[in-house]
């Protein structure tokens, strides 16, 4: 038995930029471990398995899956995922049920707009800042009012932003520090950030997750909201910014993001972004 599967570049509109992804299409009948050995063989950063939706109002039901483990939310999926189903059905709005909830999506155009299907809240305590530094090999993390933290929405991350785009490139994993963080701070992820044009230029670390860097990290995009009202980057209302990312790869990925803030808290998060067709087949069932 085989299953279609199509591979797209998220996150962009240029081919062999963003990040890439697996949609798994007619996915029902797969069990649990069938879809980690799919995904596994990808070995892609996420693949997006589909199958028919527990509501008919519904787009679809998903599943996502890194080459390691199930995770209940990713944003490049969304996104890929959104726009690939909108393209086969004529769609304009969809919602996908995804573990983590209910993930609306809305089409535009050549873009898919998607709203957090849950809003951030802190995870642990305080971040060591000296323990974040040298796990990714810088003096110090940090700058303005902007200091380490983790935060989970759906996925968990620690935010560790740092003063620019040179000390964001220097920046990579060094071990032990870096598995002390990732046990202190009880994830498997930073999500590393620097202020940029319009925006903030970002990388990704997950090793332990099967994923060195990623080019491009949808639901780290929307937790980041978070981490820029608790360092007094988000006022009251809409605001709206770009995310770079990918760069220090070769692939670099432009991530949509607004977030709506009322009397002092988050009350939305939208991230947005293009995707690229890349190729298409039929898998074997493991």
């Amino acid at each position: 038995m085989r299953l279609p599967f199509h591979v797209y570049d998220v996150f962009t509109d240029t081919p062999f930029a963003g990040n890439p992804l697996a949609i798994v299409e007619d996915a029902g009948g797969l069990s649990t471990a069938q879809m980690q050995t799919i995904a596994r063989e990808f070995n892609l950063s996420e693949t997006i398995f589909v199958m028919a939706p527990a509501d008919p109002a519904h787009a679809a039901r998903v599943r996502i899956f890194f080459p390691t483990d199930e995770i209940p939310f990713a944003g490049h999926p969304t996104i890929g995922c959104a726009l690939h189903l909108a393209g086969q059905r004529g769609l304009s709005k969809l919602v996908l049920e995804e573990e983590a909830g209910l993930v609306p999506v809305t089409i535009t155009g050549e873009r898919a707009e998607f709203t957090a299907p849950v809003l951030p809240e802190p995870l642990g305590g305080p971040v060591d800042p000296v323990l974040a530094a040298r796990a990714v090999g810088l003096d110090q993390v940090g700058f303005g009012a902007h200091r380490p933290a983790a935060w989970i929405g759906g996925p968990g991350f620690v935010y560790l932003p740092v003063p620019d785009r040179a000390t964001l490139a220097r920046a990579r994993p060094i071990e032990p520090h870096w598995t002390a963080l990732m046990e202190a701070c009880a994830v498997d992820s930073a999500f590393l950030y620097c202020p940029a044009e319009d925006g903030y230029a970002a990388r990704m670390f997950s090793p332990t997750a099967g994923i060195p860097e990623d080019p491009a990290t949808g639901s780290a995009s929307a937790i980041l909201a978070a981490q820029l009202l608790a360092s007094g980057a988000l006022g009251e209302g809409t605001t709206s910014l770009k995310l770079t990312q990918g760069e220090d790869m070769g692939r670099r990925s432009s991530i949509g993001f607004s977030a709506d803030v009322a009397s002092g808290a988050l009350t939305a998060i939208r991230i947005s972004g293009q995707a690229v067709p890349i190729s298409s087949g039929h898998i074997r069932v493991p």
